[in-house]
């Protein structure tokens, strides 16, 4: 997915200090989050924001005080070995994320109503025995989907450095 540059977060995004290339870090969800309030992102229910990163973003995280200790966070990360949520994110993770050209990892950051589900067809349902398996039953299932951002504003990508 191709991003302007306006709905970038740097992979050398830092709050104070010298740029450097970093993970997924606090200052980059404070930064997201910001610019997701300032388009009035609508957060009326649980999981109106979602962040989609890779399991190496999740453990950059881990490693943060703020998301694993509960005196900032009423979720105990460290017990369950995960992030469900923090910062107003609904974080879910994924493998499919693709490296950019210059090899740093594309999380995702939007608000539902950011995002369009698009179905190309609709789902198929086929039941019945294969002749080649000694007619054990098979179960196959189709579909073709897709997203698109609707609301540019509010779909994010956070370049993360996987190396740090």
């Amino acid at each position: 997915m191709a991003f302007p540059s306006s709905s970038t977060i740097a992979v050398n995004f830092v709050e104070s200090g010298t740029a450097a290339n970093s993970n997924l870090t606090i200052g980059k969800l404070r930064q997201t989050r910001y610019l997701l309030d300032k388009a009035e992102a609508d957060i009326d229910v649980e999981a109106d924001l979602c962040m989609v990163c890779d399991p190496s973003q999740i453990q950059s995280l881990l490693r943060t005080t703020e998301v694993t200790n509960s005196d900032y966070n009423t979720v105990k990360a460290l017990v369950a070995g995960e992030i469900d949520t923090f910062m107003g994110f609904k974080f879910v993770k994924s493998n499919r994320l693709t490296l950019n050209s210059s090899g740093y990892r594309q999380a995702i950051a939007f608000e539902r109503q950011g995002l369009l589900l698009a179905i190309g067809e609709e789902i198929k349902v086929d039941v019945g025995p294969r002749r080649d398996k000694r007619n054990s039953i098979q179960v196959y299932v189709s579909g073709m989907f897709g997203s698109t951002r609707m609301w540019e504003q509010k779909v994010y990508q956070v370049l993360c450095d996987e190396t740090k």
